[in-house]
């Protein structure tokens, strides 16, 4: 499907897996830190929900508008070639990519100094999300690890249905990308026989993010943190966290993690009521 938008030689189309592949690599350069191997699971959360616009050709701006079911979409990768700003080329292809995404609830993390921006196509600030960066500790006295175990060794089933009550929409087919990615750790905590919490731990072009993390309360939430964490002794790590879980906040911080960016968590409608005292980290400033 193509859009020229009144101009003559842009035309907006969707993506192949190189496309994303290269969208990915923008990102990168735009400072992001995308994971290794995200261009290959987000293409698993909704394939034909990648745009890009090319000049005369030449791929010049990028768009992910990402459908989970008929309810819910989210925006991402919103980026257009430096040399080829300022010209309407971002324009027609959110244009794009909103109409894709019809009457859902559309959520995005923006940069703070775009807010206004997004505002007049119809979002309003939710939250923000804070990105902290720390480096990460082994392994220390009073660790304990020992309700941890690895996502594998429960069925799917369980981990899709707990992250469902932590997201606004099902995404089975990104979350089994994403539990299965290379370069990654996946750890579940359990209580009793039940699923009380999870997180993933992957590899970025610059050391590794923790995301998502969701757990029943805090503490299990910091045993799931330490215990991914452990596994990178002396490394770089970030974790992006909702500001209004201040439990969140307060295990980064507790973890000597410092704050280096944030995003304004915006949607078009109401807010999707969620549990936000168990969401400790974002999965991905992307796609939700």
């Amino acid at each position: 499907m193509t859009k020229r938008n009144g101009h003559e030689d842009f035309v907006v189309r969707s993506m192949s897996a190189d496309d994303l592949a290269l969208a990915v690599e923008w990102a990168a350069q735009e400072g992001w830190n995308p994971g290794l191997h995200d261009a290959a699971c987000f293409r698993a959360a909704d394939p034909d929900g990648f745009f890009i616009g090319e000049w005369r050709g030449e791929p010049v701006a990028c768009l992910s508008a990402v459908a989970y079911g008929e309810t819910f979409g989210f925006i991402g990768l919103y980026i257009v070639k430096e040399a080829f700003r300022g010209r309407g080329f971002g324009m027609c292809v959110w244009q794009h990519g909103m109409a894709y995404l019809r009457n859902r609830n559309v959520g995005l993390d923006g940069v703070v100094a775009q807010q206004a921006n997004y505002k007049k196509s119809g979002f309003q600030l939710a939250y923000r999300n804070i990105r902290f960066q720390g480096i990460a500790q082994g392994v220390v006295q009073g660790d304990a690890h020992a309700g941890l175990l690895n996502a594998s060794a429960l069925p799917f089933e369980v981990l899709n249905h707990y992250d469902r009550q932590c997201f606004p929409a099902a995404r089975e087919r990104f979350l089994a990308a994403w539990l299965a990615q290379p370069d990654a750790i996946a750890r579940v905590a359990v209580r009793d026989g039940q699923l009380v919490g999870y997180g993933v731990l992957r590899r970025c072009r610059s050391g590794s993010k923790i995301g998502p993390l969701f757990a029943d309360n805090v503490e299990i939430a910091s045993e799931l943190f330490s215990g991914l964490m452990s596994s990178i002794p002396g490394e770089t790590f970030f974790f992006d966290v909702p500001e209004i879980n201040a439990d969140a906040v307060a295990l980064a911080e507790r973890h000597g993690m410092t704050s280096v960016f944030e995003t304004a968590r915006m949607y078009t409608q109401e807010p999707p009521t969620l549990p936000i005292e168990r969401i400790f980290g974002v999965t991905s400033f992307e796609l939700g």
